[in-house]
C-alpha cells in the first residue's frame, strides 16, 4: 500500500517512520510512505511562498490554490494507481474504525495536510477530496492527523501485525460497537490486585462469556452511546 503525504513540514514524519510496526512494514515492502513538500511547487522560487491573506479580511493565511492543485496533480501521476485523496480538516467526516477498514482496502492513499487557516476553498472545489477529521478539535496542522490515519490503516494490512487476529477484537473493529474487554498477564497478583479466576481455568467457553460481559459493562460505563437503545 502506498501513502503520499502533501505537507509543508515533511521532516515532522522523520521519527514516526522509523519506529515500531510501521518501520517493519516499510522494510518488508508492505507499505510505502512518500512525502511531498508543497513548497517545491511554489512559483516564487527564492522565497517558496505558498500562502497569502484571505480575500475579505480575517486572521491568518490560506494555502494557495495555484500551488496546491498543481502539486497534487503532479503527485497523482507519480504512480499508476490513482489515489484515494483525503484532505485533513476539522470540518470533515469523523475518522473511525470502519473508515480505517475501508481505507485498508485501497492500494494508494493521498493525504493533504493543511496549515494556518487551511486551504483556499477552490482546492476542494477542483480536486474534490474526501474531507476527514480525527476529532472535534483543532490542531496546528494536518500532519498529526495524517499519522493517526496511517497508524489506524497500516495495522490492518495483512502481514503487519505478528498475529493476524490481533485486531479482530479491538474496540470498534469489524462493526463491533463494544469496547474491548480487560486483559491481564503475569504476575497473577500485584499489590492486592489479582487476575480473575475465570481466565486461569482453561474453560474457553466461560472465558468468552466473561469477556463478552466485560465488554458490555465497560461500554455501558464509558460509552453508553454505542449501545442499542
Amino acid at each position: 500500500m502506498r501513502f503520499d503525504i502533501v505537507t509543508l513540514f515533511p521532516a515532522i514524519f522523520d521519527g514516526y517512520l522509523t519506529q515500531s510496526l510501521l518501520e517493519k512494514a516499510i522494510n518488508k515492502g508492505l507499505v510505502e510512505i512518500h512525502r511531498h513538500d508543497l513548497r517545491d511547487w511554489a512559483a516564487d522560487t527564492p522565497h517558496r511562498k505558498v500562502d497569502d491573506r484571505p480575500f475579505g479580511g480575517g486572521p491568518g493565511m490560506l494555502l494557495q490554490v495555484d500551488v496546491t492543485v498543481p502539486c497534487v496533480e503532479d503527485v497523482q501521476q507519480m504512480a499508476q494507481e490513482p489515489p484515494r485523496m483525503i484532505l485533513l480538516t476539522p470540518q470533515g467526516k469523523r475518522f473511525d474504525q470502519p473508515m480505517a477498514e475501508d481505507l485498508a482496502l485501497s492500494k494508494r492513499v493521498m493525504l493533504l495536510c493543511g496549515r494556518y487557516e487551511g486551504f483556499d476553498q477552490r482546492v476542494v472545489d477542483i480536486l474534490q477530496p474526501e474531507e476527514v477529521s480525527v476529532g472535534d478539535f483543532v490542531l496546528n496542522g494536518g500532519e498529526v492527523a495524517a499519522m493517526t490515519i496511517i497508524d489506524g490503516v497500516v495495522r490492518l494490512l495483512p502481514g503487519v501485525l505478528g498475529d493476524e487476529n490481533s485486531s479482530v477484537d479491538d474496540s470498534f473493529s469489524r462493526g463491533n460497537r463494544l469496547l474491548e474487554f480487560p486483559q491481564y498477564t503475569r504476575p497473577r497478583e500485584f499489590r492486592g490486585h489479582t487476575v480473575p479466576e475465570v481466565l486461569l481455568g482453561g474453560n474457553h467457553e466461560a472465558i468468552a462469556a466473561w469477556r463478552a460481559e466485560q465488554s458490555r459493562i465497560k461500554t455501558q460505563q464509558r460509552r453508553a452511546d454505542l449501545l442499542d437503545p
